[in-house]
């Protein structure tokens, strides 16, 4: 039975053929299927690819709905801006109008596969062509790549009223274009010539839309993959992305949707960025511990050998809190450490997958309850297990599982995101888990403001939880990171007498079983 349980893949990518069988439609999903919400942000991990995956499974129930999905980004593999990543644009500027070509491009290209026929459509199309943007260019790394080789070539200037020469790729024949299109409003001797600008090409998509009644949906995600060469890159290419949207937000039929991640966004906003407070049709997801107790049983529960053994109906077995509760703990242990103080099991799971801003994702709480299926399945085969008749995991299998867990978030999550914070981290190794700032500035041999600014970041991430009033503020590392950094439980060498408080005793464990809900069995 254990064997046949699955809690699916750490990313919504790796669960992309089940997800629609234990996904479960929150609010949150409910307002962006009702196109309430355009930009949803969350923490990595926290659940946005899953909505985005969720969205694409479902193109034909959307187009049904006289919505047609535009996705932006490869789904998987390498990121259509690969070309990008190698040899940068130089300025923001430059930024916007690939975004602004590509999309349309894209938009254009998905209307004429969906067998939308108008003159105005063909027009856009043949202004495309004009600067070389032709039809049939369907992998998007190609439309990246020639989109940004035609900003190069023709658009150093504000506008263009040249003609230019390419060579087609499929006869190697040299190919003369008349270019039809401009960034800025055209003058009227570019107007006579027939020259448009892009946000007059947008606005004849959009007509050609709503007299099909249609609207499109563009949807952006995997942007924390696609511009990782530099926080330059990203910052640039990212407000740039968000400058486009504000262009096309009045365009009642072309909707951007756009999942990102908050800390990517809490980066690029950090020295100020105008278009935020405009943004309005935005959405940050949040899990709760009810959330997160109905997505693990909700998976648990897809088991048809364990449902029959429980005699309990799929459906009944997740339709209520209490009825979660009543399946978690007939599969688990109630606790994982024993004792009247020690927290409830998903209590524990909670505590061990939370980030030092309190969030527990569920890539890491997904990624550990598989881990103790299979820690308990390898103690089956080692002769270790020891279980009692009325549960299926013990205790032990989530003491082994931990370790692994904390394991891959710092070397697969925390450095390849972060490499530059790989020095700090790796000084405190074997070190104790509660400092403040004179703690940390000795162990990193720096200065006191060089201190305060690593602090900031590795707050900022979630690496470390800062506790108590400024002037006497220590920092905690939440277990999360514990076991793949080495570290000892308690307060470093002097910061209990200058705090006046210690590490788990006083800050953590007892708060963990006073919160914990009194139907989970605290």
């Amino acid at each position: 039975m254990i064997q046949d349980i699955s809690f699916g893949g750490r990313t919504a990518e790796d669960e992309s053929d089940h997800l629609a069988r234990y996904f479960v439609e929150t609010e949150q999903w409910r307002k962006v299927w009702s196109d309430e919400v355009d930009i949803v942000f969350a923490p990595k991990g926290g659940g946005k690819s899953a909505i985005y995956s969720m969205l694409v499974s479902r193109e034909e129930a959307l187009f049904s709905r006289n919505v047609i999905l535009v996705p932006g980004e490869n789904p998987t593999g390498a990121t259509a801006f690969a070309s990008i990543q190698t040899a940068p644009p130089t300025t923001e500027t430059e930024f916007v109008r690939i975004w602004q070509l590509y999309f349309l491009v894209l938009i254009v290209e998905e209307l004429e596969r969906y067998g939308v026929t108008s003159e105005k459509l063909k027009e856009v199309r043949r202004a495309l062509g004009s600067i070389g943007l032709t039809d049939a260019i369907k992998v998007r790394r190609t439309i990246v790549t020639r989109v940004r080789d035609v900003i190069s070539r023709l658009f150093n200037p504000e506008s263009i009223e040249t003609s230019m020469t390419v060579v087609d790729p499929s006869t190697g024949s040299p190919i003369d274009f008349a270019a039809k299109i401009t960034f800025d409003e055209p003058n009227a001797a570019q107007s006579a010539a027939g020259v448009v600008s892009v946000d007059q090409l947008y606005e004849d998509v959009n007509e050609v839309l709503e007299g099909q009644v249609f609207k499109v949906w563009l949807m952006l995600d995997r942007l924390d993959v696609a511009f990782t060469a530099s926080p330059e890159l990203e910052a640039n290419a990212l407000r740039a992305l968000f400058r486009v949207y504000k262009l096309v937000e009045p365009l009642k039929n072309i909707r951007m949707k756009i999942f990102l991640r908050t800390d990517i966004w809490a980066e690029i906003t950090a020295g100020g960025f105008r278009e935020t407070s405009h943004i309005t049709r935005d959405m940050t997801l949040q899990w709760s511990k009810a959330n997160l107790l109905q997505l693990i049983t909700q998976r648990l529960i897809q088991s048809s050998k364990l449902s029959a053994a429980l005699g309990v109906d799929p459906d009944a077995a997740v339709a209520t809190a209490v009825a979660q509760q009543e399946l978690f703990h007939r599969v688990f242990p109630k606790q994982v450490d024993a004792g009247t103080r020690k927290p409830a099991t998903f209590d524990w799971c909670m505590s061990r997958t939370e980030d030092g801003k309190s969030t527990a994702a569920p890539r890491e709480l997904i990624h550990l309850f598989t881990v103790v299926r299979d820690r308990q399945l390898g103690r089956f085969d080692t002769g270790e297990a020891s279980l009692p008749d009325d549960l299926y995991f013990e205790a032990q299998s989530f003491r082994e599982a931990h370790p692994e867990v904390s394991e891959t978030r710092l070397q697969k999550t925390i450095y390849p995101e972060y490499p530059w914070l790989r020095d700090w981290l790796e000084a405190l190794r074997g070190q104790r888990t509660l400092h403040d700032l004179a703690s940390l500035q000795a162990l990193w041999g720096c200065e006191r403001s060089v201190a305060e600014e690593r602090v900031r970041r590795l707050v900022d991430i979630g690496f470390f939880e800062s506790l108590g009033p400024v002037a006497s503020r220590t920092y905690k590392v939440p277990f999360l990171y514990r076991p793949a950094l080495e570290m000892i439980q308690g307060a470093a060498e002097g910061v209990k007498a200058r705090s006046g408080e210690d590490d788990e005793e006083a800050l953590f464990e007892d708060a963990t079983e006073v919160e914990a809900l009194p139907e989970m069995g605290t």
